[in-house]
């Protein structure tokens, strides 16, 4: 007899969980709809607000991917606006096909134009090397002790935070070459002067998200709201001269507060600077398209500094050109095909649909109703412009624990925010306020959940969660205490507060 081959029992079917943040968002959701609607806030901004609370509570548990919330936001904001009456006329509904616009209203928006051009910028800096090359150009010229590879860590930061207007571009591009040099000085990978290193690369990432208008995905975001709600914006070279000096003296900052903390095992370690060069050796000399993509750069880099003093050209505007440049045959550095794959067009779906939900909490009067709400309920009608930009800054540091994107947290605390201040009394730059409140999103340096350079900068093992905690815990007190200084002298003296 022959033996029969054993046939393998039918695995059940495994069962697919749905996540309880979604549950969670959909729950409360529906809370919100069926609570009594006040006499001031019409139909249509009681349910934005129930679809801003349901926004929030998926984000802040990544129940779902951000592009995967972004889609359902805009189908809640399709059937809940469009089965409620037009603010301006209660007679008649918005309708859904009208309601689908209003969730479409951000993909229009000059900011989400730039953000995407920025992204491809990014792009080609990636796939031509040069991020990589100015990064090694960099500590090449730094030396060899460990306090001056932390200070290259935070110089490349800063020439990159310039050029790649991407935090998450930056931090993958500068993570493989201090691994590079971590590796070329011998030492643990869980030493001080390893874990040192990498939590400079997070932390300066965000200090220089605060000074560069166009160094991250929140700052433009801001910049959108700002056109959307204000109705004016504040220039890349005006957002440099009030945000640079923080982010200079918050850098040396780091580099104190690291050393305490983290000490290093040696002072001087050999081997570093070689490493650097020998990579960088390795590269040869620059390629006819890094050139070219170098020259692009600084032109625009000019355009971006000098909008409203020697021309009136946008940044948007500007920053398009430059990417005629560099997708032009024969000029050109990329074509389509070459970059497409390297952009995150998530990020351009969440950012769209940020600036949709910002603009409808306005068009419904959702936004100024919640703005009057906080203002009578917590006394701020009753504070200076200082001690305003105090609370609501230690509101945003403390709520920023909860998310995972500074995108996220701009689309979803801004325009109430916004709101908020233009229902406040009182003679003070509501846009410079704007432009202040948007500086303290960037504080992702207490988690590493908090922003993705983080978590890029984690991955490599160099670090834990807790020494990342304890560096980040000092700056965020001293980053603000430092904000409050500004507030009382430097931002004052500019007109911003």
């Amino acid at each position: 007899m022959t033996a029969q081959a054993a046939v393998p029992a039918p695995q059940a079917p495994q069962k697919i969980k749905i996540p309880l943040g979604l549950i969670a968002g959909f729950a409360a959701l529906i809370i919100v709809l069926l609570l009594p609607l006040p006499a001031d806030l019409p139909v249509a901004g009681h349910r934005m607000l129930a679809i801003l609370v349901f926004a929030v509570v998926v984000w802040i548990t990544e129940a779902v991917s951000y592009e995967a919330s972004a889609i359902m936001i805009t189908t809640l904001m399709a059937f809940l606006l469009g089965t409620a009456p037009k603010v301006a006329d209660p007679n008649t509904l918005y309708g859904t096909s009208a309601a689908i616009s209003m969730a479409l209203t951000g993909f229009a928006n000059s900011a989400l134009a730039l953000v995407a051009g920025a992204l491809f910028i990014a792009a080609a800096m990636t796939f031509t090397g040069l991020d990589r090359r100015i990064a090694l150009v960099t500590l090449s010229k730094i030396g060899t002790s460990t306090r001056r590879i932390l200070i290259g860590a935070i110089a490349v930061t800063i020439v990159l935070s310039l050029v790649v207007p991407s935090a998450t571009a930056r931090s993958a591009a500068v993570v493989p070459i201090m691994m590079g040099v971590i590796a070329a000085f011998g030492v643990d990978k869980r030493s001080n002067i390893a874990a040192g290193i990498m939590i400079i690369v997070a932390q300066a990432t965000s200090i220089w998200n605060v000074g560069i208008q166009t160094a991250a995905a929140q700052n433009l975001l801001t910049v959108g709201f700002m056109d959307k709600m204000l109705g004016q914006r504040v220039a890349w070279s005006d957002w440099l001269i009030a945000g640079a000096p923080w982010s200079l003296i918050m850098s040396v900052v780091l580099i104190i507060v690291v050393l305490k903390m983290l000490p290093p095992e040696s002072d001087n370690i050999e081997g570093g600077k070689e490493a650097v060069e020998q990579e960088l050796a390795a590269l040869g000399p620059m390629t006819p398209a890094q050139k070219r993509l170098m020259g692009v750069s600084i032109l625009l880099l000019l355009f971006w500094a000098t909008e409203g003093k020697l021309h009136s050209f946008d940044t948007t505007s500007t920053t398009y050109f430059g990417l005629v440049l560099l997708l032009l045959p024969r000029f050109g550095v990329m074509t389509w095909k070459d970059v497409q794959t390297r952009i995150p067009w998530g990020t351009v779906i969440v950012f769209g649909v940020g600036i949709s939900l910002g603009t409808a909490l306005l068009t419904t009067q959702a936004g100024q109703w919640l703005g009057n709400q906080v203002v009578q309920h917590t006394g701020l009608d009753h504070l200076g412009p200082l001690a305003i930009f105090a609370i609501l800054s230690a509101f945003l540091i403390v709520i920023h624990l909860g998310f995972a994107s500074a995108t996220a947290l701009t689309s979803a605390m801004l325009p109430i925010l916004i709101s908020v201040l233009a229902t406040l009394p009182g003679d003070f730059s509501r846009l410079g306020m704007t432009m202040l409140l948007g500086f303290v999103v960037s504080y992702g340096f207490i988690l590493p959940i908090n922003a993705p350079q983080n978590m890029v900068c984690l991955g490599t093992e160099t670090f834990n969660a807790k020494q990342f905690a304890k560096v980040g815990i000092v700056i965020t007190i001293v980053g603000y205490l430092l904000m409050l200084v500004f507030g009382m002298t430097y931002w004052r003296w500019l007109g911003w507060l």
